[in-house]
């Protein structure tokens, strides 16, 4: 065979597998899409309502108690939330359908009600689950399967969210610290940007946030940005210590899921009454508008954490990502503003570089950057981040992510985050 022969060979069979990964991720867009949109509405409806009926707060326990004889009912008691969308990726262990309903319903309940969680974890489950069943249904080998699901895993991300690039990366980057999976490059950017595209049309939102008083680029605004960039490492390892240890206390003291369930609301709301404000209830992205345009509690970031850690650990259901933008917001609008960054800046410079710090996924983070507060100050950004990730150690919010190659110099190490 010539080599203009194998040239046309290898051509017309990358060309075939193209317009497949084209189909599916067209497919999976807008299957997605209209999901991620109707999911967008419950969740802003939840939330209308929490706000207009405080009495649903005292709720809460009931809600939880629902959420786990939910779950128990459809034989997934067991369910390891985004944990299982990992794994589902790396092994290619099938994600049951009936995962997407189930997340959205509980997501909803825990919103409604006051749960302080995000949305991000029930995105990544709904797209991972509606695209693990079409790969099924169009009876996809192992490998493609892969691909669609982390191809669903953008969707669900960007529809919520309006960021396709940070999706599109952060379903490649998130599985495996240090690996990226290339081969999913086209469906996951195609498939968020068209996720994002369908749910605009129902009425989604894109998140982008205004600044002002981005410092120029120079020695000065370099040191604090370091120092900011040490200090959210510090906060994104307490952020996952704490979030990881609090199931394990209610485990050792309340064996009984529901049990759990129902003293986890009663402490939130017992929380709510102390602290005397609904800031901390449901995502709270009020109060990360807030954080960018300079106001701030001081405390804040510690009562989110606190709150989260309460909600998630007592097996309501949401996800991290949001609280994280929260902890961060505040926190680096306080400490920047201390630093001598104007607060907002430092808002912006504490979400991004603490998302990083937890989830491990340095490229996304800088690319949210660029997506929610556009090009100005990047470098700065970037700089940030890079510590953060560096002094974040090992720690991370998904206990089934790999960081296959160390922190600190070119080795391979293999570990899972902790």
């Amino acid at each position: 065979m010539s080599f203009l022969e194998k040239w046309k060979d290898v051509w017309r069979q990358q060309f075939w597998t193209l317009l497949k990964l084209l189909l599916f991720s067209c497919i999976i867009g807008v299957s997605v899409g209209i999901v991620g949109a109707l999911f967008h509405h419950a969740i802003e409806i939840a939330t209308h309502l929490r706000k207009e009926l405080s009495w649903l707060l005292y709720c809460m326990p009931l809600a939880g108690v629902m959420i786990i004889g939910l779950y128990k009912v459809c034989g997934m008691e067991k369910d390891r939330g985004t944990n299982f969308v990992l794994t589902a990726v790396r092994e290619n262990e099938p994600m049951h359908l009936r995962t997407a309903p189930l997340i959205f319903i509980a997501t909803v309940l825990t919103h409604l009600t006051g749960g302080s969680s995000g949305r991000e974890g029930a995105a990544l489950q709904l797209g991972g689950a509606i695209s693990g069943k079409i790969g099924r249904a169009m009876k996809l080998d192992e490998k493609d399967e892969r691909v669609i699901t982390m191809c669903g895993m953008a969707a669900g991300f960007s529809a919520l969210f309006g960021t396709p690039i940070t999706a599109a990366v952060f379903a490649m980057e998130v599985i495996s610290v240090g690996v990226m999976y290339y081969s999913a490059l086209v469906p996951c950017v195609l498939g968020a940007v068209i996720a994002m595209l369908v749910a605009q049309k129902m009425g989604g939102e894109v998140t982008f946030f205004v600044l002002s008083e981005i410092p120029l680029l120079c020695a000065s605004s370099v040191i604090r940005v370091l120092i900011l960039g040490v200090l959210c490492a510090g906060i994104a390892v307490i952020f996952c210590w704490v979030n990881h240890k609090t199931p394990q206390i209610y485990a050792k003291y309340l064996p009984h899921p529901m049990m759990r369930a129902a003293v986890g609301g009663l402490i939130v709301i017992g929380l709510t009454l102390l602290v005397g404000t609904r800031d901390y209830n449901g995502a709270g992205m009020d109060v990360i508008t807030r954080a960018l345009a300079g106001q701030a509690v001081p405390y804040a970031f510690l009562l989110k954490i606190l709150f989260t850690a309460i909600t998630l650990g007592a097996g309501f259901k949401g996800g991290e990502i949001v609280p994280v933008f929260f902890t961060g917001a505040t926190f680096g609008c306080v400490v920047g503003g201390l630093l001598g960054l104007s607060a907002g800046f430092g808002a912006a410079l504490g979400m991004t570089a603490i998302f990083c710090g937890v989830t491990n996924c340095p490229l996304s983070s800088i690319l949210l950057a660029f997506e929610l507060f556009g090009g100005e100050g990047l470098a700065l950004y970037a700089l940030c981040i890079a510590v953060s990730y560096m002094l974040s150690g090992y720690y991370g919010l998904y206990s089934e992510q790999k960081i296959l190659y160390s922190k600190l110099r070119p080795e391979f190490i293999d570990k899972k985050a902790h």
